[in-house]
């Protein structure tokens, strides 16, 4: 049932987005088109994850070409790909590259891991550790692509980097370790 609820409003948000959204404030805003390729992805890695199984099912000699399930999922992949591929190409055109593509996978990911989660409850069989080391995993991602489009612009050169990074081992140069004095002295000559 909570997958069914899941599915259900996945689909309202989307195709408000998509019929209400999109036309008034498409061109404006990045979120409107990056949102509607991401709620639709998810169910395009959604139904390739099921057709995956029907497939490993269908080489074991197990009759799933008669279960309805597969043509469903085989028309949901359909969909849901031309649909994110045509909303994909409408935030190109209207907003610059290097603006959609990190959005875009933020979003994306976060919808699949999350449509993963509800739908395949994926999670129930991990343990806590692996369940930290994926969001840990999953959150660094974010954080550096946040960082690379924040700082994007940013102007350092590799000789400021040296100066900064001579200014440091200068400052240890000082310090009441002799071995630490003469690692910098090292470092300093090196660079």
């Amino acid at each position: 049932m909570i997958a069914l609820g899941y599915v259900s409003r996945r689909m309202f948000v989307a195709l408000t987005l998509i019929f209400i959204v999109a036309p008034r404030r498409g061109q404006t805003n990045i979120l409107i088109y990056v949102l509607i390729c991401s709620f639709i992805g998810a169910f395009s890695v959604s139904s390739v994850k099921g057709l995956g199984i029907a497939i490993k099912e269908m080489l074991e000699r197990k009759p799933v070409y008669r279960r309805p399930l597969v043509y469903v999922l085989l028309g949901i992949l359909v969909l849901s790909v031309s649909t994110q591929i045509n909303y994909l190409n409408k935030a190109l055109d209207v907003f610059n590259t290097s603006l959609v593509t990190p959005i875009y996978y933020v979003c994306f990911t976060t919808t699949v891991v999350t449509c993963s989660i509800i739908l395949f409850k994926e999670w129930s069989s991990m343990d806590l550790d692996n369940i930290i080391g994926t969001l840990s995993g999953f959150c660094t991602i974010i954080i550096g692509i946040f960082l690379l489009h924040a700082f994007k612009n940013t102007d350092i050169t590799w000789s400021q980097n040296i100066k900064t990074l001579k200014f440091y081992f200068v400052f240890l140069f000082f310090s009441k370790d002799e071995y630490l004095s003469l690692l910098c002295v090292l470092a300093i000559n090196l660079l």
